[in-house]
């Protein structure tokens, strides 16, 4: 029978995405482990695999190039030899003739004033009995019946779902219930004002409203305190000096990648940094996996190097440079994009010295880097030039609270300023 051609889910949020196009021309042999077609999720495009072999077929309504699809969506059909689409089978089976006409309702049987009685007997009845109370929510068993978007929308807004009277069939709980129950616990905010100059709208695009919605739930869903500091880079600047006349041109570690090896190598004496907020306690990651914030020119992604302790400053740099090139270049996978523990994110290079990091949910904390800049500082009662970093380090205050964080920071700052004692 012909095998279906779905919409996968590339991510746990991912409800839909955006259909880039077919690999493969209809009518075309497709084996198995052949890339089929292309996928956008909510910040990357994917090739997706085909894990069966057959003819593709392209029904006439499939997607379009560009076209929203839903998760589960079907797009084609892998067709074995000689066997015909389903669309096709269907029309045959629509025009055959119809061999029996359909048995009309049998009349109850009595004459007119036995029906009209009966009729009278049943409104009595349906007016006497008691209203039924609505089904708070159906459930099977003792479990609520809930759509798994709807649970994923609750675990997203931080819904109890289990607690909600469902507004669909039979009591189900869908998503504008969640939804509805999220907006009736917000506090209550005033209407921003209408527009007061002349302007243009411009539509938000897909990777504009999944920056929006994961920034706004990084700020709701958290209770984020931002630290400050300014640390000694001396250290730092002349083993980044060194660093580039040691490699290849384009190829030494950069000051990201230098932070990326300390920031990893520090975590563990601070696990709670290296966690989430989850139910009703922290969550404890077992892995050091750094997400590094990277602005493109559709907007900003934060690829994650995996396992980061076990890699070698060099290791860190030249994964570092391919998910750079692949981001800038729009290639980067979902899985690129998943399962980062702790996220640095550097705006130095516009000459920033502090700013106010947001929190990447899942994760707890996020450090912001700064620009190096010379300036005066005291030795030894003089004062003299200094090359000083500027760090911000925002964290969820549910997971950890400011004392041992503060700790952190400064521990780091010291890291630093010996950079050559830890490298």
């Amino acid at each position: 029978m012909p095998i279906e051609i779905v919409v996968p889910r590339l991510g746990w949020s991912m409800d839909e995405g955006t259909f880039g196009e077919w690999l493969k021309q209809d009518g075309e042999q497709v084996n198995a482990g052949d890339m089929l077609f292309v996928l956008e999720g909510e910040k990357a495009s994917q090739e997706i695999e085909s894990f069966d072999a057959g003819r593709l077929h392209i029904p006439p309504d499939a997607p379009q190039p560009g076209d929203t699809v839903a998760v589960g969506q079907l797009l084609g059909y892998l067709l074995a030899a000689g066997e015909e689409p389903p669309a096709k089978r269907a029309a045959q089976k629509m025009e055959q003739p119809v061999l029996a006409a359909p048995i009309p309702a049998r009349r109850p049987a009595g004459g007119p004033a036995m029906r009209r009685r009966a009729r009278e007997h049943a409104a009595r009845q349906a007016r006497e009995a008691p209203t039924p109370p609505a089904p708070a929510a159906r459930r099977r068993g003792s479990r609520v019946v809930a759509s798994p978007r709807a649970r994923r929308t609750a675990r997203k807004l931080g819904v109890d779902w289990s607690r909600i009277t469902g507004t669909g069939r039979h009591g189900r709980i869908r998503e504008r219930d969640v939804i509805a129950l999220a907006e009736q616990s917000r506090p209550t905010v005033l209407m921003e004002p209408p527009p007061t100059a002349p302007g243009t709208q411009q539509p938000a695009s897909k990777i504009r409203r999944t920056i929006a919605q994961r920034m706004l739930a990084g700020v709701q869903q958290t209770a984020p305190v931002t630290l400050t500091t300014k640390v000694d880079a001396a250290a730092l600047v002349a083993l980044r000096e060194r660093l580039k006349t040691e490699h290849v041109s384009g190829t030494a570690p950069s000051y990201n990648d230098i932070l990326v090896k300390l920031v990893s190598s520090l975590l563990p004496e601070c696990p709670e940094l290296n966690a989430c907020w989850r139910g009703e306690g922290v969550y404890l990651y077992n892995e050091i996996n750094i997400a590094v914030a990277i602005d493109t020119e559709a907007g900003l992604v934060a690829p994650v190097i995996k396992n980061v302790a076990s890699l070698s400053l060099d290791q860190i740099a030249e994964q570092s440079r391919s998910l750079a090139e692949r981001a800038s270049a729009g290639r980067l996978s979902q899985n690129e994009l998943e399962g980062g523990t702790f996220t640095i994110t550097n705006l130095g290079m516009f000459d920033i010295d502090f700013f106010t990091p947001i929190i990447n949910l899942p994760q707890c904390a996020i450090l912001g880097v700064g620009r190096i800049v010379c300036e005066p500082v005291v030795v030894d009662d003089s004062i003299v030039p200094g090359d000083r970093l500027g760090l911000s380090l925002t964290f969820d205050h549910r997971v950890i609270d400011g004392a041992p964080a503060a700790r952190w920071l400064q521990r780091l700052g010291r890291m630093i300023a010996g950079v050559d004692h830890w490298l």
